[in-house]
């Protein structure tokens, strides 16, 4: 399938009905790497809300397991996106998401704050480095999969527009970003973890890459010192230059899969049971190989 038959046929799709569809097109085939991106820096965002840095440093699965961790939530929302929120894998995915989340009291306006980072922070990044602009047919189908995620999960007041959630996220950050020490523990067990990723030599510089695409209020949430206006003028050209280069690359033809991918934790396969934390387990098996 080429990038022109992905918007043909999402042109041709209807958000409201085939909401699932076009998500899985425009993410699968033409933004895997953007949106992969994108939701890590969306995982960021909800450690500068203290009530929700909190409950999760006192897991401690981000100090003992954050490569786990990080897979695991990757691999949770893939399951739904890939196979279908209403497939066997995909209700097993929320089930067993359901009754994790089950275990703490959260409280539904940090339920709605998080969805909104994993709706809004994909936009976000396509409209300052997507190699194209989503459609409109695209944006209105990441709402609606949003609400039918929320409903899954049963959250209430999700807002009726993009323009509104993006309005009541921000607000909620304006409101509750201050800096606390859960804070920092959670993001630098996370930061760590990319760190990880590359060679020794190049850490230092990955590190302040990293800084340099967060926003001010979520640098000081964190109690990270504020990256030279340079080096962001620097990694916006760069960023930039990739998406030129992208829209020149030869066409995807099939679908990038983070269900199916080899992840630092499975590197054999995963099953829907390895995901989570113990007593979790949904009564589905069955294990996937790559």
């Amino acid at each position: 399938m080429t990038r022109s038959s992905v918007l043909a046929e999402i042109e041709h799709l209807d958000p409201k009905r085939d909401f699932e569809r076009i998500s899985f097109l425009s993410t699968n085939y033409d933004f895997p790497w953007d949106v992969e991106q994108s939701l890590s820096l969306a995982f960021f965002r909800t450690y500068g809300i203290p009530t929700i840095s909190v409950l999760l440093d006192e897991t401690g699965e981000f100090r003992q397991r954050p490569q786990k961790r990080y897979d695991d939530t990757k691999l949770i929302l893939a399951e739904m996106l890939d196979s279908g929120l209403d497939s066997e894998r995909g209700r097993e995915a929320n089930r067993r998401m359901n009754r994790m989340h089950a275990r703490y009291s959260i409280k539904n306006e940090d339920y709605l704050y998080v969805l909104s980072t994993i709706v809004l922070e994909p936009i976000r990044w396509n409209r300052r480095w997507g190699w194209r602009l989503y459609t409109d047919r695209e944006l209105e189908a990441s709402l609606e999969y949003m609400r039918h995620l929320a409903s899954r999960m049963r959250i209430r007041d999700v807002p009726a527009s993009l323009e509104e959630l993006e309005r009541w996220s921000r607000g909620y950050e304006a409101t509750r970003f201050r800096h606390t020490e859960s804070n920092r523990r959670v993001a630098d067990y996370t930061l760590n973890l990319y760190l990880s990723w590359f060679p020794r030599a190049l850490r230092p510089l990955v590190r302040q890459a990293i800084f340099a695409m967060f926003d001010d209020p979520l640098l000081d949430a964190f109690g990270y010192q504020h990256p030279p206006r340079w080096l962001r003028g620097m990694l916006d050209l760069a960023m930039r230059v990739r998406a030129h280069a992208v829209r020149l690359l030869p066409r995807r033809r099939t679908p990038r899969l983070i269900s199916q991918s080899r992840t630092r934790t499975y590197p054999g396969g995963h099953a829907l049971t390895d995901l989570g934390v113990p007593g979790a387990e949904p009564p589905m098996e069955g294990r996937l190989s790559v």
